[in-house]
């Protein structure tokens, strides 16, 4: 995957249950077949826990 994107982001976490912890969501996110790059920056997150897939979002790309 050369840039990240929200598309996919949402799709490897379709399924994920919230709120949720960030070890929980890269568990999902693995399952689902992420790109390994994701599944690095969701782990690099400062955000232990997420209440809905907006937060993941926010967490993982910013508020841009």
């Amino acid at each position: 995957m050369a840039d990240l994107d929200p598309i996919d982001l949402q799709k490897a976490l379709k399924g994920a249950d919230h709120p949720a912890g960030k070890d929980d969501l890269v568990s999902v996110a693995r399952s689902d077949g992420a790109d390994d790059t994701l599944v690095k920056k969701l782990g690099q997150t400062g955000t232990k826990r997420f209440d809905g897939p907006n937060e993941v979002q926010k967490a993982v790309f910013g508020d841009a």
